[in-house]
């Protein structure tokens, strides 16, 4: 039996961003976004240590305020897993630990969801997983809604934003959607790191087709549970009311 790794959390939170610039920073119930993110995150009992990636001093600054773990990574990242990379090599992880990137726009995320998205790394054989949620039809059939087909060991066979699996006889079936959160063991990001964006993902707009395009499995677990994450200002009425229906 496999011993379970070490799981450390990095909540990569930029101060920039086109929809709602300073979003990190934003308060609900009197603290900023990030510690809610990082306290619920924190609540998961597989994480070893929890850590916030910023390029901002405004973030860091108010993180160590708080008492948050955080440390500063460069400007210049194409993708929060790059920024996650950046923060896991500055924290020594260790190759064969998992580094789980967590959302920083998710202050209602449930800690059960982290404990299902670490839990295949119990066999070794594991690299990479993520969690994906039922939906019906009609949510699918929108491209901004990524879905995933898997084998029936789990493995991710595809992410697409079309809808897939297609289905030729017109018949209703449900689709799963894919949700952004990612568990890898440190060599499997090391890999993804030095890897070059690959067609599909080119085509897609979609980073973890370049893992599988390398020849990484992803596993995905399905998940009760939905993610609510603040993309705009007038996402924060929603997330206050589930925050204080808690």
């Amino acid at each position: 039996m496999s011993e379970f790794p070490e799981c450390h959390g990095i909540i990569p939170a930029r101060f920039e961003s086109s929809r709602f610039p300073g979003k990190p920073l934003v308060e609900i119930d009197g603290k900023p976004m990030f510690w809610h993110v990082y306290s619920r995150a924190s609540a998961c009992p597989q994480m070893t240590s929890v850590t916030l990636a910023t390029d901002d001093e405004r973030i860091h600054a108010a993180a160590r305020e708080l008492g948050v773990p955080v440390v500063m990574t460069r400007s210049d990242h194409s993708s929060g897993t790059d920024r996650v990379l950046e923060a896991a090599r500055t924290l020594s992880i260790d190759s064969d630990a998992v580094v789980v990137n967590i959302q920083g726009d998710e202050p209602c995320l449930e800690p059960d969801m982290l404990t299902e998205l670490v839990r295949p790394f119990s066999n070794r054989r594991v690299r990479v997983a993520t969690l994906a949620t039922s939906i019906g039809p009609d949510e699918a059939a929108s491209p901004d809604r990524v879905k995933v087909v898997r084998a029936r060991d789990g493995r991710a066979l595809y992410f697409s934003r079309s809808l897939v699996p297609f289905d030729r006889d017109e018949k209703l079936h449900g689709f799963l959607l894919h949700i952004g959160l990612y568990a890898f063991r440190m060599e499997a990001l090391e890999r993804f790191g030095s890897l070059d964006p690959s067609p599909l993902e080119l085509r897609e707009k979609l980073e973890q087709l370049r893992l599988l395009e390398d020849g990484i499995d992803i596993y995905v677990t399905e998940t009760r549970h939905t993610c609510h994450g603040v993309d705009r200002p007038e996402d924060l009425v929603k997330v206050k009311t589930i925050l204080e229906n808690h």
